[in-house]
């Protein structure tokens, strides 16, 4: 299961990006992150601001509440996303 923390900045979870996959998705978990396929690839910050473009449409909340808080250059990253506690997070992810 997925791990959220609540900050004072927003609630944070970790995600897993497998870029240049087939079509974008959520691939399962991995660990205690959210597994992720994206399309784009990881040049020039594209597969940051696809995993940004694909967690705000999957939560349903604007592009700018969605931010990397680490793992920038990595696969591993840190998602922070504002206005949204931990329950309503877990419950938009698992309906």
């Amino acid at each position: 299961m997925i791990s959220f923390h609540e900050t004072p900045s927003g609630t944070t979870f970790a995600v897993k990006v497998h870029p240049r996959a087939k079509k974008d998705a959520v691939a399962g978990e991995f660990g205690n992150a959210l597994k992720l396929s994206l399309t784009a690839p990881p040049a020039e910050g594209r597969a940051n601001e696809a995993c940004r473009k694909f967690v705000a449409n999957l939560l349903k909340v604007p592009r700018s509440s969605v931010t990397i808080a680490s793992g920038k250059a990595s696969r591993e990253k840190v998602i922070r996303v504002t206005g949204l506690s931990a329950k309503e997070l877990e419950r938009r992810l698992y309906p």
